[in-house]
């Protein structure tokens, strides 16, 4: 076909393909116009069809941005509520435990301090000293005696009483002063009973000023949440992503538990259900055990939603007092069953697992010194699977902390990730509409290059004419000029 087309108008190609060129080429420039429309009109459509989708993601960026604000906002005040409430019990616990029996402690202080007190007034009466006549009998004692001996006499006994008074005096000083000394040293419990209560009280002080500093603390976050700054939308957001990473890790090692748990009880649980049966592709067996981990889960779930750790369900935790504590022990009830049931099957699964081995050994012949020897030791492992069931019950039943900082923190995660998608399709989208209109200009101008011969020639023409209007119009205004 194409060799009949390269022949119409001659038997060369190489002429025939000269005049298809020529007539093409003047087909595209009688056509021009229609096909720079086309072009124009086609990049320019789709550029502003374009435009339009990332104008209405933009939209809805917004608005998804908006919410996801609003839904940061909501979660940190509900937070902030807490930990100020938080905060405030833990300064009622304080009032209630310690500072309630402030009276009783001012009591001992002061009895401690009148003790001191009177103890003090005691030590302070010493013994007085010797008379002031002594003195006198002294310088008596002391004039000359003429040689009489009934002066002598005298004054020796003058003497003589002196001294003895001088020595009951010392003897009741040095008495008074050791009574002294040892109710100074008696006021030493004193001290010490009253520093250690002014240590306690300065312990419940300070207690109470590091909790006035928590609160206003947390008073400044709220503040700031409740006024939307970008600070406290910035702290919410990464917060929520630690706590979703953090949270996701938790359940991650949840689920490695799980499937231990699974691994526990699913070969006795063949032995009760029946290993032949079968609910459409698993095992019956396998549903069983599945579903007692299950239970389990929802037992911890319902358990600390009764003790109000988690609020997953607020209609549990907006139950009467009586009947909440009547629903935590029923749960903790069904949840110890269900470990005691584990264990059981624990302990059952090694059962069966040694009459497995004993098989396998009087299949293979092997000799029963071995068996004897391993027997011994065979308690060990049965203990620990026996725990083991016991305690991964319990230890599911922590999952739903985790779950429900995961199930807080996904819906912001969830925003976060639709955003920067909105955001990459609303540049996609705006780049793509940009190709395009440039695109419909370089075709307009690749158009132009097939057909730029006969362009050339009309851009001569046309400068021709316009050099001849040019010189007409020069020539009518000298004439204008001269007959004016």
């Amino acid at each position: 076909m194409a060799n009949e087309l390269l022949q119409v108008w001659s038997d060369s190609p190489a002429t025939s393909l000269v005049i298809w060129a020529v007539i093409a080429i003047i087909i595209l420039y009688l056509g021009r116009k229609q096909a720079h429309q086309l072009f124009w009109t086609s990049g320019y459509s789709i550029y502003s069809t374009l435009r339009v989708w990332a104008f209405g993601v933009s939209k809805l960026e917004k608005r998804l941005t908006q919410r996801n604000h609003e839904v940061l906002l909501a979660n940190g005040e509900k937070a902030a509520e807490k930990a100020i409430e938080r905060e405030f019990t833990r300064i009622n616990n304080i009032v209630k435990r310690d500072l309630s029996g402030y009276p009783s402690l001012h009591r001992q202080i002061s009895e401690s301090i009148e003790n001191i007190e009177s103890d003090y007034q005691k030590s302070t009466q010493v013994a007085p000293l010797p008379p002031a006549w002594g003195n006198v009998v002294e310088t008596i004692a002391s004039l000359p005696s003429s040689g009489d001996p009934t002066v002598v006499k005298i004054l020796t006994n003058i003497k003589k009483a002196v001294d003895e008074s001088h020595a009951q005096t010392l003897k009741a000083f040095k008495k008074s002063a050791a009574e002294s000394h040892r109710l100074l040293s008696a006021m030493q419990p004193h001290w010490r009973n009253i520093d250690s209560k002014l240590n306690q009280v300065d312990e419940k002080i300070n207690g109470l000023d590091q909790c006035s500093k928590n609160i206003d603390q947390q008073i400044a976050d709220y503040a700031e949440i409740l006024h939307k700054k970008d600070s406290a939308l910035s702290a919410l957001g990464s917060s929520a992503l630690t706590q979703f990473f953090i949270s996701g890790l938790v359940l991650i090692i949840a689920v490695l538990g799980g499937l231990i748990n699974f691994q526990l009880i699913a070969m006795p649980m063949s032995e009760m259900v029946g290993g032949s049966s079968y609910i459409g592709s698993m095992k019956t067996s396998d549903i069983a055990a599945l579903v007692i981990i299950l239970i389990e889960i929802a037992m911890g779930l319902f358990l600390f939603e009764s003790l109000r750790i988690t609020g997953l369900f607020p209609i549990i935790g907006t139950m009467e007092d009586r009947m909440r504590r009547r629903m935590m022990v029923v749960t903790f009830i069904l949840l110890t069953i269900l470990a005691t049931i584990e264990a059981s099957l624990a302990y059952m699964r090694d059962l069966l697992a040694l009459d497995r081995e004993a098989l396998q050994q009087s299949l293979v012949n092997v000799g029963a010194a071995g068996g004897i020897v391993e027997a011994q030791f065979r308690w060990i492992p049965s203990i620990g699977q026996m725990i083991m069931g016991f305690i991964l019950p319990f230890a599911l039943a922590f999952i739903a902390i985790p779950l429900e900082s995961f199930i807080h923190s996904l819906r912001v995660v969830l925003g976060l990730v639709a955003i920067g998608l909105l955001r990459t399709l609303r540049l996609v989208l705006r780049m793509v509409g940009g190709f395009f209109k440039h695109l419909s200009k370089m075709m307009i101008y690749l158009f132009d290059i097939f057909i730029m011969l006969p362009l050339s020639i009309e851009q001569l023409v046309k400068s021709r004419q316009s050099d001849k209007s040019k010189s007409e119009q020069q020539k009518e205004n000298v004439s204008v000029q001269k007959l004016g």
